[in-house]
């Protein structure tokens, strides 16, 4: 069997409608199509960690035998306007205190939780390498606390439309390697790295150590095959370097979230799955 898993999104999130999630509102509801689809894992989504209680999530988890890929953080920047690189202290204090929060959440279902948008971006191009440099620090902070529940940080390159601190892989791992908690991983995404990346195989074979965890996006940010990206090579290098973890649809819903949940699997079996069962 593949070591490599899948994993679909849910978003509890109304702010973030719209969005790149798949499944939206009811947890139970989605994890069941989850379960029926043949998914291994879900990615949630949540507004804070008191926004649905961790027994209701253990609950829908158990009756579905389904695991928590990853808890997303970024409802800290939709919601509250959150960056782990603000300039200003006490709002950085804050930012880092939310996401401490969704470790702790996430933790429960040993998951880890993401930094994506909450990493925030330079106010002007002057700025970019005093933002970076505060980024960092926080990065290290979190590390070490996610360290405390023996689960990794997952850090989360973002194109140049959304950050102007970290657009690559590499740019990741300049970011990530010398740190002392050398517990923060990177979350490779498939939508962001087709923007970015000049060679998408080189890139995640030259990150290859400190990759976590994947996000399965084609290149409009819908399910894979619904987009012109060349997926083969790709799935070729991640078993290459033998990743070990998730790839999980952060996709649109579309043209509605079951048929984009049908189709990631479908392309999961096609590229990962059917050749090793």
């Amino acid at each position: 069997m593949s070591t490599i898993k899948s994993s679909v999104t849910i978003s509890l999130v109304d702010e973030a409608r719209g969005g790149p999630f798949v499944f939206w509102d009811d947890i139970n509801t989605s994890c069941a199509e989850a379960k029926r689809l043949g998914f291994d894992a879900v990615e949630l989504f949540a507004p804070g960690p008191d926004f649905i209680s961790r027994d209701e999530v253990q609950a829908s988890l158990d009756e579905y035998e389904l695991e928590m890929a990853a808890v997303g953080t970024g409802a800290g920047m939709v919601i509250h306007g959150l960056s782990l690189s603000d300039h200003d202290e006490a709002r950085r204090e804050e930012a880092c205190g939310f996401v401490r929060s969704m470790i702790d959440f996430g933790a429960a279902f040993n998951a880890p939780a993401i930094i994506g948008s909450m990493q925030g971006k330079a106010p002007s191009a002057d700025e970019i390498d005093y933002t970076r440099d505060l980024l960092t620090e926080s990065l290290e902070s979190l590390g070490h606390y996610a360290a405390e529940y023996n689960i990794p940080l997952l850090f989360e390159p973002l194109n140049r439309y959304e950050s102007n601190l970290s657009n690559t892989l590499s740019s990741a791992v300049a970011i990530i390697q010398d740190q002392s908690s050398k517990n923060i991983k990177i979350l490779a995404d498939l939508f962001h790295m087709n923007i970015e990346e000049k060679d998408m195989p080189h890139s995640i074979r030259d990150a290859a150590n400190l990759i976590g965890h994947v996000h399965f996006a084609d290149t409009n940010r819908r399910s894979i095959g619904m987009g012109h990206l060349d997926v083969q090579p790709i799935v070729d290098t991640l078993k290459e370097i033998k990743y070990e973890g998730y790839v999980s649809a952060e996709v649109f819903a579309w043209p509605n979230p079951l048929d984009a949940a049908v189709q990631t699997k479908y392309s999961y079996d096609i590229y990962f799955g059917l050749e090793d069962k």
